[in-house]
């Protein structure tokens, strides 16, 4: 019997009922909610095995590498880095010495998985300011005390993946190697008012006073540098755990903001800070998948960029290789539409792709032709898994198939820290873009 099957075969009427009673209070009562909507609406965790979980932490650690490398060439070489698209701004940004070592101390791999196939596809590293780690340990929470986690655990025992320890365990790292102290810092969660994952700052609000220390929630717009110091929410601060988008940050703000001048003058230490650009741009994937850059990476590393990389180019006028073949780029991305994904290189929340097979001929050539106007990447189409996953639908049942990704946190660049789980009945899967639902993901063994 598979783990699905098993969850599954335990939801009668009234242990389904009062878990959906159990997961919809408790959502509420701690703001597990992403702009007002309930962040989980199904009946039942993402359910692993410790096998599988191994087995995905030993397929990206030469891929993250392979990135660390990428970035490394990058800061050195400014032909290199022009394959990234960074703008004028952000090229100036780089001249800022962070403190520390790591360009992203904490990031997220956005994979699909399929475990029937073993395919595995990298469609986005976010390595600026990634989301979901304390919601994802906060709807364990909530799991673990439904009716239908108490019946499963009769037969299995379930271990949680915890997220949110190994997050902010990267920004202390961040923090004692710019001090080069283990002074404990005051600390500002910064990021805009009216964002929807608001409600996730307070858990790591929450989780750094546990620890003992100071943590303000504040918008950058009210930050002062004034007397050598950052100053949020009426007192100085050491260390900022940004989660403001560094885009957002300098269009609103601009290049002399009071955080910025503060970051430059190493005044405060911020995690991820502005060389964290370069890998979140997506034109990194393009930069390790294009044969043009293989050489500069090992065996290992060339063999997990296959692995994990779809077949991925910036959008360009030049000649390329598609399966190993020559191809003309524009030509090319113009007559395989029903394969292809034109995405910007520097968005989220689904904002600008076109996803190929779903339009017609005139919508997608149209698309391409703005692609050569901006920053953006073409990438092949991966293969999406589903699940069945139950909820609650006027007091019955209901199962129903939910196409879902697989996107571990990544600490330091080199480690993973549990895994966010998206689903949804739509193309994209994406919560910010308005659909889908969040599931927290167990590690479950036969109870002996």
């Amino acid at each position: 019997m598979s783990l699905v099957s098993a969850w599954h075969d335990l939801l009668t009427d009234d242990v389904a009922e009062d878990t959906h009673l159990h997961i919809e209070s408790e959502l509420q009562r701690r703001g597990l909610v992403f702009d007002g909507r309930a962040l989980c609406t199904v009946l039942r965790p993402r359910l692993t095995t410790a096998e599988e979980l191994a087995g995905l932490q030993r397929r990206i650690r030469p891929l993250l590498r392979a990135f660390g490398k990428a970035h490394r060439r990058a800061r050195e070489d400014a032909a290199f880095r022009a394959q990234f698209g960074l703008l004028d701004w952000e090229e100036s940004l780089l001249a800022t010495d962070p403190g520390y070592h790591v360009p992203s101390p904490t990031s997220r791999l956005d994979f699909f998985y399929v475990p029937e196939s073993g395919a595995l596809a990298l469609t986005e590293y976010n390595a600026e300011t990634p989301a979901g780690a304390a919601y994802g340990d906060a709807l364990s929470d909530v799991f673990l005390d439904t009716r239908a986690m108490r019946e499963f655990t009769k037969s299995w025992d379930v271990f949680a993946i915890p997220a949110r320890q190994g997050v902010v365990g990267a920004v202390l790292d961040a923090w004692r190697e710019f001090s080069r102290s283990r002074a404990r810092p005051r600390i500002a969660i910064l990021d805009w008012d009216d964002v929807p994952t608001r409600t996730e700052f307070e858990l790591f609000r929450q989780h750094f006073a546990a620890m003992g220390l100071d943590a303000v929630i504040d918008d950058p717009r009210r930050c002062e540098y004034r007397g050598g110091k950052l100053w949020a929410s009426g007192a100085p601060v050491d260390l900022i755990y940004k989660r403001v988008l560094i885009s957002e940050l300098i269009e609103t703000c601009g290049v002399e903001h009071d955080v910025v001048r503060a970051v430059r003058d190493r005044a405060v230490c911020m995690v991820d800070g502005f060389h964290c650009k370069v890998l979140h741009k997506k034109a990194s994937l393009a930069v390790l998948s294009d044969e043009s850059n293989a050489a500069m990476f090992d065996t290992g590393e060339r063999g997990a960029i296959r692995d994990c990389i779809p077949w991925t180019r910036v959008v360009d006028e030049r000649r390329t290789t598609y399966g190993g073949a020559p191809v003309d780029l524009i030509p090319f991305i113009v007559d395989a539409k029903d394969r292809l994904v034109l995405k910007p290189n520097d968005d989220y929340g689904g904002t600008g792709i076109t996803l190929g097979w779903t339009v017609d001929g005139s919508v997608w050539e149209a698309a391409v032709r703005a692609a050569l106007q901006a920053p953006y990447i073409v990438q092949e189409r991966v293969e999406v898994p589903s699940e069945p996953y139950a909820s609650w639908v006027d007091g019955r049942v209901q199962i129903i198939d939910r196409m879902l990704d697989t996107a571990p946190f990544i600490t330091n660049g080199a480690y993973m820290e549990g895994v966010l789980t998206r689903l949804s009945t739509a193309a994209l899967l994406n919560v910010t873009a308005g659909g889908g639902s969040t599931v927290p993901a167990f590690v479950v063994q036969p109870r002996s």
